[in-house]
């Protein structure tokens, strides 16, 4: 049974809710949703960048033939041998660019003194699975191949992002695992997007087209999966709540809000680790829905939340 999120807020998250547009999530057609979404992105102040960043393109060729793009943070007076983060965007399977978290993987990289890369991989329908999730691979171990050139250490060297990017990390980090070419350190799992199922209670819980709700997300997982999200062959590496062995993946922190339909598949996928002997950090934050610790930014909740990640990354890389 759904729930009406405006009696769920506190006056930060309200005033944010009430600002997004009424149909800004509407995915029954992906093109103008692209379009809706890049013009209220347009809209929004443009992200402010420390002087001290760098901020540079490099691109890799994919199996296919593909010049995958992939955006590299760091700051210009560095340490050597730096940790890193591989950042994966969200949009759900189907809208975002590297673009979208300039600011968050800027700050990253300053405040922990550490690598960020962001890779550009290609969205669904156009793309679906495979394609995506071998596009962060192949920028993945573009990065440990150009370790030494910027500065890397390859022992240090995390996988993470929010929402679509945090199910794409989760399936990265799977299929690292299972190829044996590279080893990223450490899972930054921001209400990852893990099951196509949506048989959860949370799964029901928000069908608001404003933010990521019960519709949008079948019709990302459809996208994805042409078709057929929810049938009994879906693999893990697509959807990594369908994993059955979770041993010998690298420690995680995986964060949530409580009002994010994502909640309950977040919770279950954290359990999982634990059982698998996995290191793993859990937060759910009371009264966030989802994507609102980006959105919310100045919220008491959303500034805990944002503390909470980069302490995790700066245990996970630093210490």
């Amino acid at each position: 049974m759904g729930i009406r999120l405006e009696d769920h807020l506190d006056a930060d998250h309200l005033a944010v809710l009430k600002a997004i547009p009424g149909d800004l999530l509407d995915l029954s057609d992906v093109a103008e949703a692209r379009a809706r979404w890049a013009g209220h992105m347009a809209l929004a102040p443009a992200p402010e960048i420390d002087d001290s960043i760098e901020i540079t393109d490099h691109h890799t060729l994919t199996g296919d033939g593909h010049r995958l793009l992939v955006r590299v943070y760091r700051r210009k007076q560095r340490r050597p041998d730096s940790p890193g983060l591989y950042s994966i965007h969200g949009g759900g399977m189907v809208l975002g660019n590297v673009a979208m978290n300039d600011a968050r993987c800027a700050a990253i990289a300053q405040h922990l003194d550490i690598v960020v890369a962001s890779v550009d991989y290609r969205l669904a329908p156009e793309f679906p699975y495979p394609t995506p999730l071998e596009d962060c691979y192949r920028g993945l171990v573009w990065l440990f191949e150009q370790a030494e050139a910027f500065g890397l250490n390859p022992a240090r060297i995390a996988v993470g992002g929010g929402s679509a990017g945090g199910g794409l990390a989760a399936g990265l980090a799977l299929l690292a695992r299972d190829r044996n070419e590279i080893s990223p350190c450490f899972q930054l799992l921001t209400f990852p997007m893990i099951d196509d199922r949506n048989q959860t209670p949370s799964s029901h819980m928000v069908d608001d087209p404003r933010i990521w709700s019960r519709s949008a997300n079948i019709a990302g997982w459809s996208a994805y999966l042409e078709g057929r999200n929810g049938a009994d062959d879906v693999p893990a590496y697509a959807a990594p709540a369908r994993a059955t062995d979770l041993a010998g993946l690298p420690p995680a922190i995986v964060t949530v809000g409580s009002l994010d339909i994502f909640v309950d598949e977040d919770i279950a996928y954290a359990q999982a680790l634990l059982r698998a002997g996995v290191q793993c950090e859990l937060h759910v934050y009371p009264g966030a829905f989802h994507g609102s610790n980006f959105s919310v930014p100045n919220s008491d909740i959303s500034q805990r939340w944002n503390r909470d990640e980069r302490a995790a990354l700066d245990r996970a890389l630093n210490s």
